[in-house]
C-alpha cells in the first residue's frame, strides 16, 4: 500500500504528516515507528494525521517516534495548521481539536504560526526544579551554560528516574538571559534530545516569566531556531492567553510503501 505524506518542521522539530480526511489511513505502532526511523524510514520526531471533526476545522492525531499516541505537541500543532492551509483549509483563525482539548491558531507575520495553548494553573517544585503540564508533562531545570551540557544523558537520567520512569516526562534545561531564554529538551517517546519542543519551550517560558503579574513575551532560542511565548500571568501559578509563536515550514512530500 502506497501512502502519500508530507514532511514539515518547526525550528528543527520535524514531522511526517498525512491527510486522513477520508479516514482510510490506519497505521500500527510498529509502522509509525518504522516511518519515523531516520535510517530505515522517512525520519521524524513524530507523525501526525489530519482528521476531520464535525465541530472543528480539523482534528490533530499525534504519535511520537516510538509509534505510540502521545500528548500535545506544540510545534506539531503549528506544523499541522500550516499543512491544513496547504491542503486548502483556509481560515482567519483555525479551530482544531487535539488530545488535550480545543486549540486556536492563526498565521501571523513572516509566516509564523501562533498557536493558543491551554491555561496552566499548577506548578510543582521538585529538588529546586519545576514540574508543570502545558499539554504534555515537563520538568524544567535552570542551568548556567546550557549549550555545553550533555542533554541526552542528563535528560535521560531524570526521565528514567524512579519518580518518572513509568509515565515518562520531558526534561528541559534552561539558561535565562536578560532578554531571552535558551532551551534544550530531552523528549520522552523520542528518547533523545530534539532540536526544539513547543510544549517544553512554553513550560520554560512560564517558569522564567519576566513580569510577576500581567503580560509577558519571552523570546526563546532552541537548537533549531527562535520561538516566542506570549501569555498573561494572573497569579503565582496561573497563566492564561498562552500563545506559542514560531515558524512552520514545508520540507518535501512523497509517497512511501507500507
Amino acid at each position: 500500500m502506497n501512502i502519500a505524506f508530507s514532511k514539515y518542521q518547526g525550528t528543527g522539530n520535524d514531522f511526517i504528516i498525512m491527510d486522513n480526511r477520508n479516514g482510510l489511513i490506519s497505521l500500527t505502532t510498529e509502522q509509525i515507528n518504522h516511518l519515523c526511523d531516520r535510517r530505515f524510514g522517512i525520519g521524524a520526531d513524530g507523525l501526525m494525521l489530519l482528521n476531520t471533526h464535525p465541530d472543528y476545522d480539523f482534528e490533530m492525531k499525534y504519535y511520537n517516534a516510538d509509534g505510540k499516541e502521545s500528548s500535545m505537541c506544540g510545534n506539531g500543532g503549528r506544523c499541522l495548521t500550516r499543512f491544513a492551509g496547504d491542503m486548502g483549509i483556509h481560515k482567519e483563525t483555525y479551530h482544531f481539536l487535539a488530545i488535550d482539548g480545543p486549540h486556536k491558531a492563526v498565521i501571523g507575520n513572516h509566516g509564523w504560526i501562533h498557536l493558543k495553548m491551554n491555561d496552566v494553573n499548577a506548578i510543582e517544585e521538585s529538588h529546586g526544579d519545576f514540574i508543570l503540564n502545558t499539554g504534555s508533562p515537563h520538568y524544567v531545570q535552570g542551568v548556567n551554560d546550557v549549550m555545553s551540557m550533555d542533554v541526552y544523558h542528563a535528560g535521560k537520567a531524570i526521565r528514567y528516574s524512579k519518580e518518572f520512569e513509568e509515565q515518562g516526562i520531558n526534561v528541559n534545561f534552561v539558561e535565562n538571559e536578560h532578554n531571552r531564554i535558551i532551551v534544550r529538551t530531552y523528549e520522552r517517546g523520542v528518547e533523545d534530545e530534539t532540536f526544539s519542543c513547543g510544549t517544553g519551550v512554553t513550560a520554560s517560558a512560564l517558569i522564567f516569566a519576566h513580569n510577576e503579574k500581567g503580560f509577558n513575551r519571552v523570546e526563546v532560542q532552541t537548537k533549531g531556531g527562535n520561538l516566542a511565548v506570549e501569555f498573561d500571568k494572573t497569579g503565582d501559578q496561573s497563566f492564561e492567553n498562552i500563545w506559542l509563536c514560531g515558524p512552520a515550514v514545508f520540507v518535501y512530500s512523497g509517497q512511501i510503501s507500507i
